[in-house]
């Protein structure tokens, strides 16, 4: 407790600093010792709470408790866009209005400086081990397991139970146990199973006496957690051929709801884990990349007297049971039993299947919640509505344009070539980079209404406007299948809109004009200007020093350093 002796020491007296003390105290139950209340708080509150790691200026709930009570902080992490701008042994804590908790560049860390957080964690735990300090060690948190269900529909648990020999596998030329087709849904909550006396009455594999099957089933997560296994060989191969394993896996893209990511992630490892133990396969992790996404997450409302309700039940601000006003709750994921749910049948039925995928991939980026709007579904659809008249309305002209194409005459069409060229670019790599759906359609929706105002004049505008409105279909098909397949027909062509190659930018017609520069003031954020795409550095530092609300930062001060990052940032150091 040498540790506590010196905080007791400095800070346990009753005319310590004002706030430091408050005069009441606890007993240490590990030694007994009096302690002042706020020691106490510090050294024995529970992990989640207060002072958590020793790193204030790393951790939030630290850095919160460090400025509460005085107490010093030492930056020891820099992020990696001011690292360049900062290589020294310290950092002023003035500057911080709150903990930096990324990976970030290590400062003040000796012969550690400067590594990245991933290189750094490896130097130091060789340098420990090195010293004979300790040793890295990395730990598995797996709960038990418990994967039996009282359904019908999950794997069979090929065991029986027989009086004299006792729990009795299944043997492996009995397998796989098949679910019978009689049993009855009684919705009584027992195991369907039970209820099928051809199907749990058996002989024992053992004796021969009778004998009864077990009638719960396997969760169907432990399918999951390996049959994307099984689909790298055909239906009449063997399960695991291990040459169709070896070609296809590892997964290349797993994606899963956040809930069921977590857990789902370390059984499918702990399966793959041990097939490959066993050789049956030859890779040890299953995915190569994995995306979390959110929760569909709505408003709740409930009744004093009839409890949760569903929307339409409380549409009118009052239960359509009881009249009684309801109480609006908060968002929450969409579940069954708060009713906060909506029909896609209805939905479907009143939009079309397009409007609710192209809502749903909109409204958030697939790692965050998804809030459900009914404005937003109905914004969708009107969405749909003004592609599809944009390319009825000119399908005539884009009909007569395939003949063959005049060269680019007017700033009009070289513009919406221009326009179309970026839309490419920006839809091809929102879905293939980072799965951004919500950008690529906004760019879509600017690209949209780009076509809808535009006017042809002559030749030129009317090969621009065709090429746009063939390539706009053809980049809404994965958001709005159904649509987009009959605007293509619209349109002349032949053949599905999903049997053409996806469309390619021309890198000159797709270079943006002007860019957005960020500019920083010793690492913080002070403007955002436009510039010429493709400005110099010396023209982006003269330019970023002219903007007024850097002037107001820079005035009297000396100029240490400008640090250019081409085409995304200008950091100016003074002191």
């Amino acid at each position: 407790m040498a540790g506590l002796d010196a905080v007791k020491a400095k800070y346990g007296k009753e005319d310590e600093k004002e706030g430091l003390n408050t005069g009441r105290y606890a007993v240490n139950p590990l030694t007994g010792d009096k302690i002042p209340i706020f020691i106490a708080n510090f050294v024995l509150m529970e992990y989640g709470t207060g002072a958590i790691m020793s790193v204030p200026a790393h951790d939030q709930r630290d850095f919160e408790f460090a400025g509460r009570y005085g107490l010093p902080v030492k930056v020891v992490i820099i992020s990696e866009d001011s690292a360049e701008a900062r290589k020294t042994e310290s950092v002023e804590v003035k500057e911080l209005t709150e903990a930096f908790e990324g990976d970030g560049i290590l400062v003040a860390s000796g012969r550690f400086s400067g590594l990245s957080g991933a290189d750094a964690r490896r130097k130091i735990i060789e340098f420990i081990e090195a010293q004979g300090y300790g040793a890295g060690r990395i730990n598995y948190k797996l709960r038990d397991w418990g994967i039996s269900r009282q359904r019908y529909w999950g794997t069979p648990i090929p065991v029986v139970y027989c009086v004299a020999c006792g729990i009795v596998p299944v043997p492996e030329d009995q397998l796989p146990v098949i679910l019978p087709e009689d049993a009855p849904l009684t919705g009584t909550g027992a195991s369907p199973l039970a209820e099928s006396s051809a199907f749990v009455n058996v002989s024992c594999p053992g004796c021969g006496a009778p004998a009864r099957r077990e009638t719960d089933t396997m969760d169907t997560f432990v399918d999951s957690s390996w049959y994307f296994i099984r689909y790298c060989s055909k239906k009449n191969e063997d399960s695991f051929a291990r040459g169709n394993t070896d070609y296809w896996m590892p997964v290349d893209q797993y994606i899963g709801g956040i809930e069921h990511a977590v857990l789902h992630l370390l059984y499918s490892r702990f399966f793959t884990l041990i097939l490959r133990d066993i050789g049956i396969i030859g890779m040890g992790e299953p995915f190569r990349n994995l995306l979390t996404q959110g929760m569909v997450c709505k408003e709740t409302w409930k009744c004093e007297e009839h409890g949760w309700l569903f929307p339409e039940e409380a549409a009118s601000g009052v239960c359509s049971h009881c009249n009684k006003p309801v109480d609006r709750g908060r968002v929450e994921k969409m579940s069954k039993s708060k009713k906060n749910i909506v029909d896609p049948d209805a939905l479907i039925q009143r939009f079309g299947a397009d409007t609710l995928r192209l809502f749903s991939l909109f409204a958030a980026p697939p790692e965050r919640d998804l809030e459900w709007s009914d404005k937003g579904v109905e914004g969708a659809s009107r969405f749909i509505n003004k592609l599809w008249t944009a390319v009825r309305r000119n399908s005539r002209e884009v009909r007569a344009a395939r003949a063959g194409a005049a060269p680019l005459q007017n700033a009009a069409a070289t513009a919406l070539l221009r326009k179309t060229h970026q839309t490419i670019r920006k839809v091809t790599d929102d879905i293939e980079k980072d799965y951004h759906f919500n950008t690529a359609i906004a760019a879509l929706m600017e690209m949209v209404n780009e076509i809808s105002g535009f006017l042809p004049r002559d030749d030129a505008d009317r090969n621009a406007l065709s090429a746009a409105i063939r390539t706009v279909v053809l980049l809404v098909s994965p958001f709005a299948p159904h649509v987009a397949e009959d605007l293509w027909e619209s349109t002349g062509e032949r053949g599905s809109v999903f049997e053409q190659p996806w469309p390619e930018w021309d890198a000159v017609l797709a270079k943006d004009a002007e860019i957005e520069l960020v500019v920083q003031v010793n690492g913080k954020l002070r403007a955002k200007i436009l510039v010429p795409a493709g400005l110099s550095d010396d023209a982006a530092r003269e330019m970023a020093l002219a903007d007024g609300k850097v002037a107001e930062h820079t005035a009297g001060r000396q100029i240490v350093k400008v640090v250019v990052i081409q085409g995304r940032l200008v950091n100016i150091v003074v002191k």
